[in-house]
């Protein structure tokens, strides 16, 4: 006790008090283990490498906003079979990220897309890499609303800097002539710098008809399409198998 006390103020000088979590219990195994000091040094370095990484992948995945829920664990790979499971696991070693590729996850309501893209958004966050997790709608309210306010400039650079951004429920809603504006804004921005995934129960063949001017939806599938990798789900709706209801 009389030597955890009087390392705890260079500890927190240096930035290093997590070690004070196993300062103890190490230091009580390295007496009946017989560590050397390098060993006991090293056990405790390595207890503080592993409590920032947790610590530094919480805050990754607060700031994701992903349902706790949505990782590739808990996805049902046997209510999708045509799926291929193989090419989902191959995304999950995030190589597109590095790549600075993009992701289309396509398939109609209820089958997983969302599951399915936070999921891989997850693995990307475990992986080191920041992330950002947006519905469409909701981000283009806010790209509106920082318009008006002034810090629309500020919302594009945060949307540049993080290494993956996942856009959810992709042309859902009918896209005005500004937002779609703003949507090739921000795939301008990323393109070739930064990885985009896309879920969408919009088929992409049918995207031209959902985007309101022909020269800007020549732009964004251009910047999205070409040598994506896609995810094709189908079946009937998880939410409508699994319902109470007769």
């Amino acid at each position: 006790m009389d030597q955890t006390h009087a390392l705890t103020p260079p500890l927190k000088h240096l930035r290093l008090s997590g070690i004070l979590d196993t300062l103890e219990v190490r230091h009580r195994q390295a007496i009946d283990e017989k560590w050397s000091y390098v060993e006991f040094l090293e056990r405790l370095l390595q207890d503080e490498v592993e409590r920032r990484g947790q610590k530094q992948l919480t805050l990754r995945l607060r700031r994701a906003a992903f349902q706790p829920d949505k990782t590739l664990e808990r996805f049902d790979f046997s209510f999708n079979p045509q799926l291929n499971r193989q090419q989902v696991l191959d995304l999950a070693t995030c190589q597109f990220v590095v790549r600075k590729e993009p992701v289309l996850i396509c398939g109609p309501t209820g089958v997983g897309k969302s599951h399915l893209a936070q999921a891989l958004g997850h693995a990307a966050c475990r992986q080191g890499y920041s992330v950002r997790y947006e519905r469409t709608s909701r981000l283009l309210h806010a790209l509106h609303l920082a318009q008006a306010d002034g810090s629309y400039a500020k919302l594009l650079v945060s949307l540049t800097h993080c290494q993956l951004l996942i856009l959810d429920d992709w042309l859902r809603d009918p896209l005005t002539q500004a937002q779609t504006r703003d949507l090739l804004e921000i795939l301008d921005d990323r393109y070739g710098r930064a990885a985009v995934l896309v879920a969408t129960q919009i088929p992409v063949a049918d995207w031209h008809h959902h985007l309101p001017d022909p020269t800007l939806a020549d732009s964004i599938l251009d910047r999205l399409v070409h040598n994506a990798y896609r995810l094709e789900l189908k079946g009937d709706s998880m939410r409508k198998v699994h319902s109470p209801l007769p």
